[in-house]
């Protein structure tokens, strides 16, 4: 690598630091397990952008159970996550919204044990209250005049929204493509489209703005989402403990709430 190249590299890494520790109210950014075995410290957490209000409050409610701790949420899509992740990040947990991405993480060697797969999630029509457009159906997507948004193809919400499309045998050229599912639905609510591929928990948190329209090929398209701990955690203890309270029933309860489906 050359000169330059190392310096790109060392400033983007220093960057992801800057990320992971803000925020944080001055504690450390590293953290572990005190002398009664408590979980201590920062748990720095890349999670995919469609679990924004879950983790918000899941984080809390962590937090509430482990006093000392401090969980600081990157919110991305799963892609751009795993990549920072594998371009050496401070991360201890990260939770995909597919597998494909995780497994960028897992085969680069990154992940500390096995990934566990601890929701589910499907796609809805998100539209602008009243429904001005009439959609009722993927069809209705390609009818002139409406404006739709998507996730980029390498984004799980994308990727998801590619094969529901081609189950239906429908042939959509949206007006933008956005790098998370939350990109998406901000064109929604903006009124800059007509219409866009979410899923079903982000149109339920946005359901001031918006209402999502079922539709029966979104069965063929639910995306696992995946947990691990990370290999180079600098807070190990905490990364397990927030894995292992993600999986837990009063967690479960949040994610049953935002709309996930059981794992």
């Amino acid at each position: 690598m050359s000169g330059r190249g190392r310096r790109t590299t060392l400033a983007a890494v220093a960057a992801f630091a800057a990320l992971a520790t803000a925020g944080c109210g001055g504690d450390p950014p590293s953290g572990g397990a005190d002398a009664d075995g408590r979980v201590t410290g920062t748990v720095t957490v890349f999670a995919a952008a469609s679990l924004t209000e879950s983790f918000t409050r899941i984080g809390k409610d962590f937090e509430a159970a482990h006093p000392g701790t401090t969980v600081t949420l990157n919110l991305a899509g799963s892609s751009a996550l795993a990549n920072q992740i594998n371009q050496g990040a401070p991360a201890d947990v990260f939770a995909s919204a597919a597998p494909k991405n995780m497994a960028t993480v897992t085969e680069a060697g990154n992940a500390d044990g096995t990934p566990s797969v601890f929701a589910r999630n499907q796609l809805v029509i998100a539209v602008p209250h009243g429904n001005p457009k009439g959609v009722t159906a993927l069809a209705d997507l390609t009818r002139p005049g409406v404006k739709v948004a998507l996730c980029a193809d390498q984004v799980p919400c994308g990727a998801a929204a590619r094969t529901a499309l081609d189950a239906a045998g429908v042939a959509l050229t949206p007006v933008t493509l956005e790098q998370d599912v939350k990109g998406a639905l901000a064109k929604v609510r903006l009124g800059e489209v007509d219409a866009a591929l979410v899923y079903r928990t982000d149109a339920r948190a946005a359901s001031a703005d918006v209402t999502g329209v079922e539709f029966g090929e979104s069965a063929r398209a639910v995306n696992d989402y995946p947990i691990v701990a990370l290999r180079d955690a600098p807070n190990p203890a905490g990364a397990r403990a927030f894995v292992a309270y993600v999986r837990s029933a009063p967690a479960q309860a949040v994610l049953a709430d935002a709309g996930f489906q059981a794992p």
